[in-house]
């Protein structure tokens, strides 16, 4: 079983129907103990990074999401879900504080002359870890789609999985252990999606 968080503003129900569709037995989480059990976590989102996070604050989600982390099972965030792992934002003149789970802020795109943002639509991931376990048979220059204005900038550059090219090279995805996260959205990102997600729930089995 596979829990999806809902804090009230994720995109819960396209990664609901995604889950579904490639094998997954999903169970719509609201409380920590939901989490008991569970054979991995997907955490989603759209919005702002403080709405995230204070939902998650007043779910009492933030421990339990830390503490599920800490037992090696898969965990996947996406976009905003992504973003909730690192330390803090800059959107909006954030005051909330990240996961922490890795050490690194959430910055936005500079601005440049012809670059639209947000940047929405379809790009090309560039693999720097192949061997992450949620790229298998995914090939590298895939597109995937996205939908955002600001990308964590991990301290650590070895947990980036992939790279994607925006104006200047962000992090598009990160990996370490247990935890996975894209800035894309891998329900929205049809057939590759579908198979990152597959990934995702073969290591849950």
């Amino acid at each position: 079983m596979i829990a999806l968080i809902d804090y009230g503003a994720g995109n819960l129900r396209s990664v609901h129907k995604a889950l579904k569709f490639v094998g997954a037995d999903v169970r719509v989480v609201t409380q920590p103990s939901e989490l008991d059990g569970m054979a991995g976590v997907v955490l989603p989102g759209v919005g702002s990074f403080d709405d995230c996070l204070n939902a998650l604050q007043r779910q009492k989600l933030m421990e339990a999401s830390r503490q599920f982390i800490k037992t090696g099972k898969p965990f996947l965030g996406i976009c905003v879900g992504y973003q909730a792992l690192f330390d803090r934002s800059e959107e909006f003149n954030s005051c909330a504080l990240g996961l922490k789970v890795f050490e690194g802020s959430v910055i936005r795109f500079a601005d440049q002359p012809g670059l639209k943002v947000p940047q929405i639509g379809w790009n090309k991931i560039a693999l720097r870890q192949p061997s992450c376990p949620i790229y298998k048979g995914i090939a590298d220059g895939s597109y995937v789609y996205f939908v955002h204005s600001f990308h964590p900038a991990p301290v650590d550059r070895s947990i980036i999985a992939t790279e994607t090219d925006y104006g200047s090279r962000f992090a598009s995805s990160v990996w370490k252990e247990n935890v996975y996260a894209t800035q894309f959205h891998p329900e929205k990102s049809q057939r590759i999606g579908l198979q990152l997600l597959k990934n995702f729930v073969d290591l849950c089995a």
